[in-house]
């Protein structure tokens, strides 16, 4: 896997979202979702969102396979929906009312900026 896969590796939503961040300066190491929850070297827990925060939902408190969407603000998240076949934004009640995202593992902010060249 590339050191920065994008999306024309295979979107997911973990792909989407930390090209969303790169987007935006943020740099992001390419982490599956519970390398992301564990991971204290790049982002950091946090108990309050703020816009551009990675969000992880699952059926289970278990952050291994868990949904990664980046919070916008306004209780609203954005992410890659494979329910709706393309980037989505839901807000919070949305993931709850679904089995596969009712559970809210956390919040994790990226603390590390991409590094000019």
């Amino acid at each position: 896997m590339a050191e920065h896969p994008g999306i024309a590796d295979g979107a997911n939503c973990q792909l989407f979202a930390y090209e969303v961040l790169r987007h935006f300066g943020l740099e992001v190491p390419a982490l599956r979702s519970s390398e992301l929850w564990a991971d204290t070297g790049a982002t950091t827990r946090v108990s309050a969102a703020r816009p551009l925060d990675l969000i992880l939902f699952n059926a289970t408190s278990d952050a291994w396979g868990a949904h990664v969407g980046v919070w916008v603000g306004d209780d609203q998240v954005l992410h890659l929906s494979s329910e709706v076949g393309c980037p989505a934004v839901w807000r919070m009640n949305d993931f709850a009312a679904r089995d596969r995202y009712r559970s809210v593992i956390g919040i994790k902010r990226v603390v590390r900026q991409v590094r000019p060249a």
